[in-house]
């Protein structure tokens, strides 16, 4: 397909330009909404496993201790992947990549029709982990690729609440199915959403009219890039804040639906019920915070919302004694990570020039994900000998050192900055 460009020419000077760095490339909308397709997709079949888990146990007859192992085995065949699909990306264009890694994921997925013990499932989670790579920071790469910086948050906001559609949607469905027909139909269901994405990313998604990178495509200079970007302070504290963060997000999350069932005694039903209203407010307060951090600074939002989160998440098993109770904490937990995410990922695209952000998003994204590896370990473990608070009292510990590394380590890009702009102002 022709590569569109990302806004029509202005006329040069600063007026022109700055009205056509404002302006939405040609198929906004339409772009917007395949990229949050795949989000939906791909974020879905990683959040069922830990609600629908007690079933694989029933079907499979499998340990607790196996959750921790199927989320490590997925984070950190996610994480290793994306290490080489970031540079790939920078090489050859978001479009291929993406085209890739829908093409896996729906592979992936159609493959736990056949899992029939836990060895094979385990082998379906690594693979649709490394499928995940693939996509690791695809999306957000394309974002930062395809809109002018002063309508990414708008932009990046949309494109997340795909996870959040996912607990809308995604998780509900998920769980229901597979209390009903089994947990291989659920994750059927969503290598049919991942198929569609496929074929909309292969029709209608252009390739960005933006310069890539010309050095070779080899490990050696892959690893000189990551060396390099590693080298610059904000870059290294973006790594360190999400490698945190997401180890943080497993320690909260992994054994939540568990400790449910056991403790309160809440239903299948109910889980669904949780995410799906959850996913309502995350939806509400994406968008919505997404646009306040153009307005206002993206580090005051991430910060505001990183000190809230930690408080929920530390508060959830001493405050969650019924499910009303349980209803409005993760509510609230869910619109403070909307709240944090779409502006992240908006302050990140400026860290390097457009000829590594792949790699960049990727490279967080990964780390990322290994970090929620060793999360879904300790988890495991932390959960089995010392319960569900010592989980969340880590995990708001892990969420406010991300705080003060957001606080001290991450320049606030400004739409006046060299690097800031973009698309055809910067070619005015």
């Amino acid at each position: 397909m022709a590569a569109v460009p990302l806004a029509p020419a202005a006329a040069p000077g600063p007026g022109a330009a700055l009205a056509a760095d404002d302006a939405l490339p040609p198929r906004a909308h339409l772009v917007v909404f395949v990229l949050w397709l795949m989000v939906f997709s791909s974020g879905s079949q990683v959040m069922l496993i830990s609600p629908i888990f007690p079933r694989i146990r029933e079907q499979l007859g499998i340990g607790a201790a196996a959750l921790g192992h199927l989320v490590a085995i997925d984070a950190i065949m996610l994480g290793l992947v994306a290490l080489l699909a970031g540079p790939i990306s920078d090489r050859v264009g978001r479009r291929r990549i993406l085209l890739t890694g829908t093409g896996m994921m729906a592979l992936a997925l159609g493959l736990h029709a056949f899992a029939f013990n836990y060895g094979s499932l385990l082998f379906a989670r690594a693979l649709a982990g490394a499928s995940g790579g693939v996509l690791s920071g695809a999306a957000v790469a394309y974002v930062g690729d395809y809109f002018p910086y002063r309508r990414r948050g708008w932009a990046t906001g949309w494109v997340m609440t795909g996870m959040a559609f996912g607990q809308i949607i995604g998780i509900p469905a998920g769980t229901v199915i597979a209390a009903h027909s089994g947990f291989r139909a659920a994750y059927l269901l969503f290598g049919a959403c991942m198929t569609a994405t496929f074929v909309l990313v292969w029709r209608v998604v252009p390739q960005p009219n933006v310069p890539r990178e010309r050095t070779p495509l080899t490990v050696l200079a892959a690893a000189a890039a990551y060396r390099a970007m590693l080298r610059q302070g904000p870059v290294l504290a973006a790594v360190a804040v999400f490698a945190i963060t997401f180890l943080g997000n497993a320690l909260f999350v992994v054994y939540l639906p568990t400790w449910l069932e056991k403790s309160i005694g809440i239903h299948p039903e109910q889980i669904a019920s949780l995410f799906l209203a959850g996913g309502v407010a995350n939806v509400l307060a994406g968008p919505r915070t997404g646009r306040l951090s153009d307005r206002i600074g993206r580090k005051r939002v991430i910060i505001g919302a990183s000190i809230g989160l930690a408080a929920v998440v530390f508060c959830t098993p001493l405050l969650a004694r019924s499910y009303p109770a349980v209803l409005l904490l993760f509510v609230v937990n869910m619109m403070l990570v909307a709240a944090r995410v779409g502006p992240l990922q908006a302050l990140l695209t400026q860290l390097v020039p457009g000829t590594r952000r792949g790699s960049l998003m990727s490279l967080t994204v990964g780390m990322g994900q290994l970090g929620f590896a060793v999360g879904g370990l300790l988890a495991a473990g932390s959960y089995e000998r010392f319960g569900y608070l010592a989980n969340t009292a880590a995990s708001a510990f892990f969420m406010l050192l991300s705080t003060v590394i957001v606080w001290r380590g991450l320049p606030e890009p400004h739409a006046d900055h060299p690097g800031v702009r973009s698309g055809a102002a910067a070619r005015a």
